[in-house]
């Protein structure tokens, strides 16, 4: 399995639970979206960022403002999409809480809709919860042993 990318400061905590306010659970999946093709190609199309989060253009186009009046995004009118500093910051982190709570569903056992699954838990988990779910992680990874055991646990 790949591990992914680790991004777990307090700073990261810090713009979660302050951003918490100002961010939607729709507007984090925009973050989030636009920060994994950001990784490729350093930035995203209107058109582009619709399809891959399956809803219309103009309703992307509404979110986008949102975020760029928000300061986390530099957008114009029937142009690219690109993340601003902070932008890039709050998108990174939850691309990795994405991740981390992801590898936890599959430590677990959860194979079938893990997608859904981690989308459910991802905009209502707590920093402090994310963080132990993290640890855990590490934990399973460094013990393998456990981790057998575990999968002989669920399977008895």
């Amino acid at each position: 399995m790949e591990e992914p990318q680790k991004f777990y400061t307090v700073r990261g905590y810090q713009l979660l639970e302050q951003n918490n306010k100002l961010l939607t659970s729709s507007m984090e999946d925009y973050l989030e979206m636009i920060y994994r093709n950001s990784l490729e190609e350093g930035y995203i199309r209107i058109n582009e960022l619709a399809e891959l989060l399956n809803v219309q253009a103009p309703s992307a186009t509404k979110m986008v403002q949102k975020l760029t009046h928000l300061g986390l995004l530099d957008y114009k009118k029937y142009g690219i999409i690109f993340l601003t500093e902070n932008g890039k910051e709050i998108g990174k982190f939850l691309f990795n809480r994405h991740a981390v709570l992801e590898d936890f569903l599959r430590h677990i056992g959860v194979t079938e809709s893990i997608l859904f699954e981690t989308e459910l838990i991802e905009h209502n988990i707590t920093a402090n919860t994310l963080h132990r779910i993290e640890l855990l992680n590490r934990f399973f990874d460094t013990f393998p042993d456990i981790m057998e055991k575990f999968k002989k646990f669920i399977n008895e």
